[in-house]
């Protein structure tokens, strides 16, 4: 379940996936709700291009620390890569 930033505000918050395009953050976001893990969708910048490095916005999704093995293997599961490795 998506939850506020002041209702994440007491756990030890993890970086899960950096969603670079708005239907890819949804489709994170369902199948994180359909697997009943709470996270927290922040915007955030990033570098992406190989040749023309820019700046870019994207979505970060973070979970607590006991939910990311679950997380990241469900993301996994559907082909995405994880941001951070176990």
């Amino acid at each position: 379940m998506r939850l506020t930033a002041e209702e994440f505000a007491e756990r030890e918050r993890r970086l899960l996936y950096i969603a670079k395009k708005l239907r890819e953050a949804k489709r994170i976001e369902a199948l994180l709700t359909e697997r009943g893990i709470d996270y927290l969708v922040e915007t955030g910048t990033y570098l992406g291009g190989m040749i023309f490095v820019s700046e870019r916005v994207g979505a970060f999704f973070y979970v607590d620390e006991p939910s990311w093995l679950a997380a990241a293997a469900a993301l996994r599961e559907q082909g995405y890569r994880v941001a951070e490795e176990g």
